[in-house]
């Protein structure tokens, strides 16, 4: 560290001292009084940054100090308090409010050149003609091919504001031709439950990826299809969701209760009890009810999962989840950037906190304790799982539950060692341009498949292994992880799966990736009920 960054530390420390006894000042809040700001203190804060603006010896961008002076003070608290400045709030607010505006495209760098992997349907850019395996050459006046830029400097020149124009230069192989595309942009949902189907006759399943604006209302629709086909017992995939807005998970979780029931409630630093309650609606309240979990599981998976768990509604299959019983507001800033601070925590109906334990200021010691999971043997062996008996908790029907950290699941599943998403970490950058370079040099003769068709044909599995084989034979690191009958098994699937995406989108993609599921497989061996589809 330089004598210079040495000093400006130890001046962000001081201001650090004098900004932690007034952070309302900074807050966007209605009623700063009952802060108990006066306007001394703000005196001296102004005044202080006036100085360093004037005064001080370099030159020094004061609104840079005040985000370091933030996120200094925020790691302090506990680890789920975050600082999201300026050029970060439209990322994250996407995430949330569960769409963007752009074209609606899926592309990927394919060699040097930004590739058309699928427009989406109903999209601006399937609308204005734009096609599967289009090469994108030019984004306005802007030259785009030859590794001049990243997939995320394209992201930002595709994004703009709804009703702008842009022009697309477009090479299309199938006719050797280059075009010129108009196309306006428009509102592009996220979506955030990229699937739903039937297991069997009256099997359904659900994936939730993240709980968004829009979550509630693509779970109903997700249900009301279901039970069309026929639903009477629901697995519900929380598996790798994060979490997101607490309104929502309050939402799905009052599909599946009664009247009257308690969800969770919120408890804050003066005591105040906030109690969340089921109401008369609900879609699912009598159907048969499993929820599948792993360690990412967290926050607002958390609460629908423990809602469920504790109401004995469901039965809870996997791994313990994360561990993340916090509530954030988020506050605007006057800059326009925002700190999501915690200001509650949240309990499950039976009064359990599934908070992981944490130190304030410790924040990368509470990340190693999730990370050890994997070398403490809690992953693959249930007994690992830390139990604190004075944390236990019963549900009305007489289940014993925990608290301390997470929600422990009813049914272990434990990770194999041999899991294919973890295997095959290594072969993901071929397998990547592999499937594109696939779909490219066959896509005519796949587009004649319906997804039924396309999920039944056994021979794409196998043609896609060979050719994937063939292509890194000379390989030797790809060879090892080619060499056992259930590599090949799980591989096969994998790449199937791959492009099945690629070809019709996320629905079809978990409709394959499924078939050979070890949580899915566990409740089916439980349970009379036919073999997956």
């Amino acid at each position: 560290m330089s004598n210079k960054q040495k000093a400006l530390y130890i001046l962000l420390m001081g201001l650090a001292v004098v900004l932690g006894m007034s952070i309302g000042q900074l807050l966007n809040f209605d009623h700063q009084t009952e802060m108990g700001l006066t306007g001394s203190k703000k005196d001296k804060i102004n005044n202080l940054l006036r100085y360093i603006d004037e005064e001080y010896v370099d030159t020094i961008q004061t609104d840079s100090i005040v985000d370091v002076v933030i996120q200094d003070i925020l790691k302090n608290l506990d680890p789920h308090s975050v600082y999201i400045p300026k050029k970060q709030v439209a990322e994250a607010d996407e995430e949330l409010e569960g769409h963007f505006t752009g074209i609606g495209v899926l592309f990927q760098q394919y060699r040097d050149t930004f590739t058309v992997i699928r427009p989406l349907e109903n999209s601006p850019a399937k609308k204005a003609g734009l096609k599967a395996m289009d090469r994108i050459l030019m984004v306005d006046k802007d030259t785009v091919y030859g590794n001049q830029i990243d997939i995320n400097q394209l992201s930002k020149k595709i994004k703009g504001h709804p009703g702008t124009p842009i022009t697309l230069t477009v090479y299309r192989k199938s006719s050797d031709s280059i075009f010129k595309l108009k196309i306006i942009r428009n509102a592009i949902p996220l979506v955030s439950v990229p699937a739903h189907f039937m297991l069997n006759d009256s099997l359904g399943f659900i994936k939730i990826s993240t709980f968004a604006a829009n979550t509630y209302d693509e779970f109903h629709q997700a249900v009301k299809d279901l039970k069309t086909k026929g639903m009477t017992a629901l697995i519900l995939d929380l598996r790798d969701n994060t979490g997101g807005l607490l309104k929502q998970a309050d939402l799905i979780a009052d599909e599946f209760l009664p009247n009257g029931k308690l969800i969770f409630f919120t408890k804050d630093q003066k005591g105040h009890i906030k109690k969340v309650m089921a109401t008369a609606r609900g879609d699912f309240e009598k159907g048969q009810v499993y929820v599948l979990i792993n360690e990412n599981s967290a926050s607002a998976s958390e609460i629908v999962t423990g809602a469920l768990q504790d109401n004995d509604k469901a039965t809870v299959v996997g791994r313990r989840s994360y561990g993340k019983g916090l509530v954030q507001r988020e506050i605007s800033l006057s800059d326009g950037s925002k700190v999501r601070l915690t200001t509650a925590r949240y309990y499950t109906p039976t009064g359990r906190s599934i908070q992981r334990p944490y130190k304030k200021g410790h924040k990368q010691e509470y990340e190693q304790a999730f990370k050890n999971r994997r070398y403490n043997g809690e992953l693959y062996y249930k007994d690992s799982i830390p139990i604190v008996d004075s944390l236990k908790y019963t549900t009305p029907k007489g289940k014993v539950v925990y608290g301390g950290g997470g929600i422990i699941p009813d049914i272990f599943v434990p990770l194999k060692y041999d899991d294919y998403i973890t295997k095959y970490a290594y072969l993901n950058r071929f397998l990547s341009d592999f499937i594109t370079d696939y779909l490219d040099k066959h896509l005519d003769s796949l587009q004649h498949y319906t997804p039924e068709e396309f999920i039944a044909d056994k021979h794409i599995a196998d043609d896609l292994y060979q050719s994937f084989k063939t292509k890194h034979t000379h390989n030797r690191h790809v060879k090892h992880k080619l060499n056992t009958k259930k590599s090949k098994s799980h591989l096969k699937r994998l790449m199937k799966a791959l492009l099945a995406r690629d070809l019709y989108g996320t629905n079809v993609y978990y409709q394959i990736l499924m078939q050979d599921d070890p949580m899915l497989q566990k409740i089916i061996s439980s349970k009379d009920t036919v073999d997956v589809k």
